[in-house]
């Protein structure tokens, strides 16, 4: 059974059917060559006049029928291409599904053991508070992921309305910190200014926080460090605004490089500790990013070795 699967694999089929394409058309040429040489024996035989016997657009048909059969060639790449895609496009998200029910599933699962406990018992005002406190940290957890899905439902749709201003980025940056610190408890994170002064920047405030709450978080939770941390910096390069985030995280292969941006892509799928997120943070910083005429970049040395992304602005004039 598994063979008469592996024998109409797509790629398989396509490299069958060009083979047949390729084939014929190289047949018949190969057939009118052989009997042309047949009928000019024959003509110099009975001395006959060339145009009695070959029509003179012979030629051009020939050539009609090679471009006919390039194109179906094309359209079948095309077609190959575009499935081949589609595939990949159903299996990224069949695995977001899988990864997102897990992500609502699990806050939930842990919020009805903890009303139960609530219903059950009687707990002291000590113990009433630690389990507040618990369902609280669920309750946000479920709250990001819903706003994450809605926020980007927004920016694609281009449905998002917002005002831009000119804000001082590190004072930006180290407000939004002072203001998320108790999210960033156990994670060392340091702004530097590298640029010349004061850096000013047209940005939508809240799309900007959005930004850095999804970098800062995903450096946080891809990390197996005893201490993740983060180093922020900003620069000012060719007429351009750079923030670069450095962290010690998990990192990635370099070539998942132009991948990781891509919705419902996750790196290393098959690791349970990258299996962690939905597979939109990152697609949803590269959108704000272009809402900003800019652009994120990301490096990394390898596995283990943590990661840097740079956001990448145009300066302002």
């Amino acid at each position: 059974m598994k063979q008469v699967k592996w024998l109409f694999h797509p790629i398989l089929v396509f490299v069958f059917s060009v083979t047949a394409l390729v084939a014929s058309l190289f047949l018949y040429i190969y057939w009118y060559i052989g009997v042309s040489s047949g009928l000019r024996s024959a003509m110099e035989r009975f001395n006959l006049e060339q145009d009695q016997v070959f029509a003179a657009d012979t030629w051009v048909v020939i050539l009609v029928l090679s471009l006919l059969i390039g194109t179906i060639l094309l359209g079948i790449f095309i077609i190959f291409v575009f499935s081949q895609k589609t595939m990949q496009l159903y299996r990224m998200q069949n695995n977001f599904i899988n990864n997102f029910t897990h992500e609502l599933k699990t806050p939930v699962t842990s919020l009805q053991l903890y009303l139960q406990t609530f219903s059950r018992y009687e707990l002291s005002r000590e113990d009433q508070l630690k389990y507040i406190g618990y369902m609280l940290t669920d309750v946000n957890r479920l709250t990001e992921n819903i706003n994450r899905m809605l926020n980007l439902a927004k920016l694609e749709g281009k449905s998002y309305m917002g005002e831009f201003v000119v804000r001082d980025i590190v004072k930006t940056v180290n407000r939004f910190l002072e203001e998320n610190a108790h999210l960033f408890n156990d994670c060392r994170i340091s702004v530097h200014n590298e640029a010349d002064g004061v850096v000013y920047q047209r940005i939508n405030h809240h799309l900007f926080e959005m930004l850095l709450m999804n970098i800062l978080t995903n450096a946080q939770k891809y990390n197996a460090a005893e201490m993740p941390q983060v180093d922020i910096r900003i620069e000012a390069k060719h007429r351009k605004t750079h923030i670069s985030f450095a962290d010690n995280g998990i990192g990635f292969d370099h070539k998942e490089m132009k991948k990781i941006f891509r919705k419902f892509y996750q790196i290393g799928r098959s690791d349970n500790m990258t299996a962690k997120g939905s597979g939109l943070g990152l697609h949803l910083v590269q959108n704000i990013a272009r809402l900003h005429r800019g652009k994120v970049l990301a490096e990394s040395p390898g596995r283990g070795r943590g990661s840097t992304f740079t956001l990448i602005l145009p300066a302002l004039e």
